[in-house]
């Protein structure tokens, strides 16, 4: 992965930005096992002044690339430019939990877009391997542990088919208390920051533009303004997901929700052997604050989940990028469900901003008469979700009509998020009830008459 990153930093014409930049210098991929992975990213050029083309694309995270990449795949000829206020992958797209799945946040929606899903999990396959990508692309599917009885109750009357016994959860990873689980086959795990770096690369050698460090002012029909010069295009994609409260107008579009994640050592064999995870499965549990963990290739455990605070009037900090309260959970959970890896230094913790629509329900758009069109608000499950909406975004544009564009997210409108403060009371109080109903289910062993109303909050 270094080496193969290394090669394309230096096909950009650049030398790498070194440690330290001088205040003022737009800042490089956000702290991670991943960008570590990577090492060091050269930025693009930004904006050098107005420009007119055919499509720009606001967000070069896996939305706004996988758009501009399936555009240049329909047609060769088009004139593409994608604007990034920092550079790409820098937002969620690089520093995810590196699950590639099938899941939807909205269970009224989740079967209808399950077939879509599960295609364009195996399509990002297929382009990893066409772009020779190196990003640790696996699919050996997910496995959702029952870790206490309540969790099993719950599971088992969700999942009448497909439930594995104890022994056969086991058989696929050891974690102490399990009672049981759900094995679903259609689930990836990639490296993030490298298949979003690889596939900004390959949009640039289909005839794509990038520039970085350019900040989208506003975004408008027929034009972006930056703090770089205005962009003119016929068609204008909004790909912005967490960041999208900092537009003009979007304040209450989507809530920023702050997932965290922690990464060990590499384990040694002996402790993978006691864990039994010889699989790259990644692997949760049916807990009501949500955790998720991969094995990655070079052998450590990397670990996340929710917890941490909303941020009042929907603000997004670098210092909210970590919340040592719940770094400490994490690293309680990792002892918990890996008692093999208890000793196993934790070497990276990092966090980043997830996008949640008000009925938690993810969407794309498409105007043919202004020529704006947006997707995103996947709730965390967004690295399958946006290559799907790309590929949905670059047919309706190119006035396409496919499966993918009759979807039910095609078109659906969120209501606004309530305004302040009762968006910061609304969205921190369903944290802590989920939390406290948690901890409940693992005092009484029963389900929580709390987590349901967590359920219905959140559409799950």
């Amino acid at each position: 992965m270094d080496a193969t990153s290394s090669r394309r930093n230096r096909s950009n014409g650049a030398q790498p930005v070194p440690a330290g930049r001088p205040p003022g210098t737009r800042p490089l991929l956000a702290a991670s096992l991943w960008s570590d992975q990577l090492g060091p990213v050269t930025p693009r050029p930004p904006l050098d002044g107005d420009t007119e083309v055919d499509v720009c694309v606001v967000g070069a995270g896996f939305t706004g690339l996988w758009t501009a990449y399936h555009l240049l795949r329909l047609q060769p000829d088009r004139r593409i430019c994608v604007v990034e206020r920092e550079v790409a992958g820098f937002g969620a797209s690089g520093r995810n939990g590196g699950w590639v799945s099938a899941l939807f946040p909205s269970a009224a929606m989740a079967a209808a877009m399950r077939p879509g899903l599960i295609t364009a999990i195996d399509d990002i396959g297929a382009v990893v391997a066409a772009e020779n990508i190196a990003c640790g692309f696996d699919k050996a599917g997910t496995l959702r542990l029952a870790t206490s009885p309540a969790q099993a109750r719950r599971m088992g009357e969700r999942s009448a088919d497909g439930w594995l016994d104890a022994a056969e959860a086991a058989a696929i990873v050891r974690v102490p208390g399990t009672l049981g689980g759900v094995f679903d086959p259609e689930c990836a795990v990639v490296a993030p920051a490298a298949l979003v770096r690889g596939l900004a690369a390959a949009v640039e050698r289909r005839g794509g533009r990038i520039v970085e460090g350019t900040a989208a002012l506003t975004v408008e029909p027929g034009r972006v303004g930056t703090d770089r010069g205005t962009v003119h295009a016929g068609a204008v994609i909004r790909a912005t997901e967490a960041y999208t409260a900092a537009l003009p107008g979007l304040r209450r579009a989507v809530a920023p929700v702050y997932s965290l994640v922690i990464a060990t050592e590499p384990l040694t064999a002996a402790a993978w052997d006691e864990i039994g995870w010889s699989r790259r499965v990644t692997l949760g549990d049916h807990r009501h604050l949500i955790i998720y963990a991969q094995r990655t290739t070079d052998g450590r455990i990397v670990l996340g989940g929710r917890g941490a605070p909303y941020h009042p009037g929907s603000r997004v900090r670098p210092s909210y990028d970590s919340a040592p309260a719940v770094f400490a959970h994490l690293e309680t959970v990792l002892r918990t469900l890996f008692p093999a890896a208890a000793g196993a230094r934790v070497t990276h913790r990092w966090g980043g901003p997830l996008g949640v629509p008000r009925d938690w329900t993810p969407s794309v758009h498409f105007d043919r008469v202004t020529g704006l069109g947006s997707a995103g608000g996947y709730v965390g499950d967004g690295v399958a979700a946006s290559a799907l909406a790309g590929r949905t975004l670059a047919e309706l544009i190119s006035g396409r009509s496919t499966p993918r564009t009759a979807l039910g997210w095609v078109g659906h409108v969120s209501p606004p998020w309530e305004p302040e403060p009762a968006r910061w009371l609304g969205i921190n109080g369903g944290r802590l009830l989920a939390t406290v109903a948690d901890r409940r289910e693992s005092r009484t062993g029963r389900p929580s008459r709390l987590g349901a109303v967590v359920q219905r909050l959140t559409g799950h």
